[in-house]
C-alpha cells in the first residue's frame, strides 16, 4: 500500500509513488500504506547511497517545476478522491473490501522488485551516467529499460501464475468465496505490476531530462478510467444492494477489475508523448553487464531490507483486516480511504516542510556543521507540529461529516461511513508522528545514513505488527480498523524517538527544550480550536450523523472556526512557525 504520497526537487522526486497514482490503493506518495520513511534520491555517494545530480536547476526553474508538480499533485488527489469514494459507492463494504486487498498486492510487490531501489539508487545512476557518458546517458538508459522491463515482465508472469498463494496470505480468514473473489481480482490486476515498473522507469528518465509535468499529471489518466469503470458497472449492472462474493458475477469483476488495470496502461501510455518530446528513443539493448550489477546491488540492498520490512507489515494488516470482512464493519477499504486523507496532510504540510530543509540540511551535513543540522531538525519539527495541529484537530472534530461528504453514497452504507469516521478520529492523531517521523529519518538521509534509517525500520515494524496482533485480540470487529490505525500512530512515535536517540548520539545536542516548548504552545491552541469546533458542531444542524447537506454545512463551517481559532490562539501564544509554514506552502504552490 503506497500513498502518497508529492514529488518533489530534493526529495523524493522520483519516488515510485508516481507509477501508482496519488490516490490509488497500494498508493502514490512511494511510500507503503504503513511506511514511515521514504528514500530520498538526493544524497551523495558513500558506501550507502548514489551520487545527486551535480548541478541542481536554478531557482526560476525550480519554483517553476514545483508550481507545476503541486498543480498536478493536487488535481491527482481531489480525482483520486472522487475515485475512492465511487469504489465505495459502487461495490460496497464486503466486496470493496475484496478489492482493495487484491488492489494492494500489485503494489507491495512492485516495492519490492523495483521501488525501494528506483529513487535511492536507480535514478541517481542515471543523472551521473547522462553527465558522464558522450552520448548523455542515452544507451545506459536503453539498457537499464530493456534489463528492468524484462525482469519485470517475467517477474509479473511468475506473480500472476501464484496469485492464489499471495491472496491466501492476505485475505486472512475470511470465507472461501471472499478468498475466490480476492484471487479473481488479483488475477486481473497484478499485471499492473509490469505497466507501474514501466510508468516509474519513464518517469525517472523524463525528470532526469528535466521534464516533471508529465509524470506527475499522467496518474491523472489512470483515476479517470477507473472512475469510467465505475460508471460503466453502475449503467450496466445498477446498484444492486445484494453486491457480494457469492452474487458477483464474472462480468462485473472484469468491469472493475479490468478498468483498474487499464487506467495503469494509460498512465504508462501518457508519458510516451513526453519522452519523444525530450529526445529519448528506446532501443532493445540486452547488456546486463553493463549496467554495473553489482554496484547496484551494493547500494541498493539496505534499501531491500527497508522494503521488505514494511512489506511485512502490510501483509499482516490486510490479513488481519481481512478476518473481519464478512460484514458492514470498517476494514480494509474503510482502512485505506482513511490512510490517503492521513497522507495528504502529510503531503501538503509535512513534504513542504522537508523539500525547504533537506538541501540545507544536506550541505550543513557535508560540511560537518552538525549543530546546524540540529538546529534545522528542531525548526522542521516546529514548524511542522505547527501547521498539522489544526489538520489534525479537524480530521478528530468533523470525521462524521468529512466521511459523509467524501465517502458515503451508494453501497458506501451510512453504517460503513460513521464507522471510517471512527478510524479518522484515531488517524488524527497519527498526523503528526507521521510527519515527524518522516523529518527525522530524513535527517538521517541527509547525513548519507540510508542502512541506519534501515536498520532503525527492523524494530519500528516489529512494534508496528506487535501493536497489530494485540489491539486486534482486544478489540471488537468494528474497532480493529481504527485499532490497525493506532497502531501506525504508535509505531511513527517509535520511530520518531528511536531516530532522535540516534540522531543525538550522531550530531550532538538536538535543542529538543525549545521544541518541547513549542509544542506545548501548539497543544494549547489545538485544545483551543477543538473546543470551539465542538461547541460550534453542536449548533449546527445535522447532529452527530448528518446527512450530505448538512454534512458540507458542518465541514465548511467547523473548519473554518478550527482554523481561525487556532491561528488566533497560536498568535497570542507567539507561535511564530504558523506564519512561516503558511508563507513556505504558498510559495511552494507558486500563490
Amino acid at each position: 500500500m503506497s500513498v502518497p504520497d508529492e514529488a518533489r526537487p530534493s526529495g523524493g522526486l522520483y519516488r515510485s509513488a508516481h507509477a501508482a497514482g496519488d490516490d490509488a490503493a497500494p498508493p502514490p506518495d512511494g511510500v507503503t500504506l504503513i511506511s514511515v520513511d521514504t528514500p530520498n534520491p538526493g544524497a551523495a555517494v558513500t558506501g550507502e547511497q548514489a551520487l545527486p545530480p551535480e548541478e541542481p536547476p536554478d531557482e526560476t526553474s525550480t519554483a517553476g517545476n514545483s508550481a507545476i508538480m503541486a498543480a498536478g499533485s493536487l488535481v491527482s488527489r481531489v480525482i483520486g478522491f472522487a475515485r475512492n469514494a465511487l469504489i465505495g459507492m459502487t461495490l460496497g463494504a464486503t466486496v470493496g473490501n475484496a478489492y482493495t486487498t487484491a488492489q494492494f498486492l500489485p503494489g507491495q510487490i512492485y516495492e519490492l522488485l523495483l521501488g525501494g531501489i528506483l529513487s535511492s539508487v536507480l535514478v541517481p545512476l542515471l543523472v551521473r551516467r547522462r553527465k558522464a557518458d558522450p552520448d548523455r546517458g542515452q544507451e545506459y538508459t536503453q539498457k537499464l529499460l530493456t534489463f528492468a522491463g524484462t525482469c519485470l515482465g517475467i517477474a509479473t508472469v511468475l506473480v500472476v501464475i501464484a496469485a492464489p498463494v499471495f491472496t491466501a496470505i492476505q485475505a486472512g480468514r475470511g470465507t472461501p468465496a471472499y478468498q475466490d473473489l480476492v484471487t479473481a481480482f488479483a488475477y486481473l490486476m497484478l499485471p499492473i505490476i509490469f505497466f507501474t515498473g514501466l510508468s516509474a522507469l519513464m518517469g525517472a528518465v523524463l525528470n532526469v531530462r528535466g521534464h516533471f509535468a508529465a509524470p506527475m499529471w499522467a496518474p491523472i489518466l489512470n483515476n479517470l478510467v477507473v472512475i469510467a469503470a465505475c460508471g460503466a458497472f453502475i449503467l450496466f449492472f445498477g446498484t444492486d444492494e445484494g453486491l457480494g462474493p457469492e452474487t458477483i458475477t464474472t462480468a462485473q469483476i472484469a468491469v472493475i477489475g479490468l478498468g483498474t488495470l487499464l487506467g495503469m496502461v494509460a498512465q504508462t501510455a501518457g508519458l510516451l508523448p513526453a519522452l519523444r518530446k525530450v529526445g529519448f528513443a528506446w532501443k532493445w539493448r540486452w547488456d546486463p553487464r553493463g549496467l554495473g550489477l553489482r554496484e547496484i546491488g551494493r547500494l541498493g540492498g539496505w534499501m531491500l531490507c527497508y522494503v521488505a520490512a514494511n512489506q511485512v507489515a502490510v501483509f499482516v494488516v490486510v490479513s488481519l483486516l481481512n478476518s473481519t470482512s464478512d460484514s458492514d464493519d470498517a476494514s480494509v477499504l474503510a482502512f485505506n480511504n482513511v490512510f490517503l486523507l492521513t497522507m495528504m496532510a502529510h503531503g501538503i504540510i509535512g513534504v513542504s516542510v522537508m523539500t525547504a530543509l533537506l538541501p540545507r540540511m544536506s550541505a550543513a551535513a557535508a560540511d560537518g556543521r552538525y549543530a546546524d543540522v540540529s538546529a534545522d531538525l528542531s525548526r522542521g519539527i516546529r514548524l511542522t507540529a505547527s501547521a498539522l495541529a489544526p489538520i489534525a484537530v479537524a480530521y478528530t472534530v468533523l470525521a462524521a461529516p468529512l466521511c459523509v461528504t467524501l465517502f458515503q453514497g451508494g453501497k458506501y452504507t451510512p453504517e460503513m461511513t460513521f464507522a471510517t469516521a471512527g478510524v479518522l478520529r484515531v488517524a488524527g492523531f497519527a498526523v503528526l508522528p507521521l510527519s515527524i517521523s518522516y523529518l527525522c529519518t530524513y535527517t538521517f538521509y541527509s547525513l548519507q545514513g540510508n542502512k541506519t534509517a534501515a536498520l532503525i525500520n527492523i524494530p519500528v515494524v516489529a512494534i508496528r505488527i506487535a501493536a497489530y496482533v494485540l489491539l486486534f485480540a482486544l478489540l471488537s470487529a468494528s474497532l480493529a480498523a481504527a485499532g490497525m490505525t493506532a497502531a501506525n500512530a504508535l509505531s511513527y512515535v517509535a520511530s520518531a524517538l528511536i531516530s532522535l536517540a540516534v540522531l543525538r548520539r550522531r550530531i550532538g545536542r538536538l535543542n529538543l527544550g525549545s521544541v518541547a516548548g513549542a509544542l506545548a504552545r501548539v497543544l494549547v491552541a489545538a485544545t483551543l480550536a477543538a473546543a470551539f469546533g465542538l461547541l460550534v458542531l453542536r449548533l449546527l444542524p445535522g447532529g452527530a450523523r448528518p446527512e450530505r447537506g448538512a454534512a458540507i454545512l458542518q465541514v465548511a463551517v467547523g473548519g473554518s472556526v478550527i482554523v481561525v481559532t487556532y491561528v488566533v490562539a497560536a498568535a497570542l501564544l507567539r507561535v511564530r512557525e504558523v506564519s512561516q509554514v503558511i508563507g513556505m506552502v504558498r510559495r511552494k504552490l507558486g500563490l
